[in-house]
């Protein structure tokens, strides 16, 4: 039984690990990227400081003042994805839905930076929406379910080598005190 055990063990870790390969290999990629978002401006932004730390714009003056952003084109309030109001660095962060970020002074509206995010773009391919909205529960899901199957059965593959190895060494110290005559002591 224990050798059947580990053929199909060893059949799951070799076929699971080819068909998880790729989005596991997304996931991971990505992953570093996020971990390194506020470290590069590529990735993300840096957040600009504004001046005060209570917010004074009314949304008519958030609206003019990122028209005023000659990088992106915005005409009304459907060109833009989300608002970050940020009141201790005194700034608010207008993200469009073509990834362009304004930072303006939550105060005087100024506009602080224009740039690209590219953050959110790699958030959608690490959680594989990017691809296709059943992606994530269809294909990364299911590879993240067999990347802890195959971490678990290479766990035990593990232990049983160090355990065989053990047993193994235990046998040829026992034959070779046959062979020179000493008791053996062990339990």
């Amino acid at each position: 039984m224990n050798i059947k055990w580990q053929r199909v063990n060893r059949k799951v870790h070799l076929w699971g690990s080819i068909i998880c390969a790729i989005p596991i290999l997304i996931v991971l990629v990505t992953g570093i990227l996020l971990l390194l978002k506020k470290e590069s401006t590529w990735i993300q932004p840096s957040t600009i400081k504004g001046q005060g730390h209570i917010p004074t714009l009314s949304f008519e003056k958030i609206l003019s003042s990122s028209r005023t952003a000659s990088e992106v084109a915005i005409n009304d309030w459907s060109d833009i994805k989300r608002l970050d109001v940020r009141p201790r660095k005194g700034v608010i962060k207008l993200q469009t839905k073509d990834n362009w970020e304004i930072q303006m002074d939550h105060q005087t509206g100024e506009v602080l930076q224009v740039a690209y995010r590219r953050s959110d773009i790699i958030e959608a391919i690490h959680d594989g929406t990017f691809f296709h909205d059943n992606a994530k529960l269809g294909i990364f899901l299911p590879s993240a379910i067999m990347l802890l199957i195959l971490s678990l059965t290479g766990i035990y593959l593990f232990i049983k080598t160090i355990q065989a190895k053990r047993k193994s060494k235990t046998r040829k110290l026992q034959a070779i005190k046959k062979q020179i005559n000493i008791p053996n002591t062990s339990p």
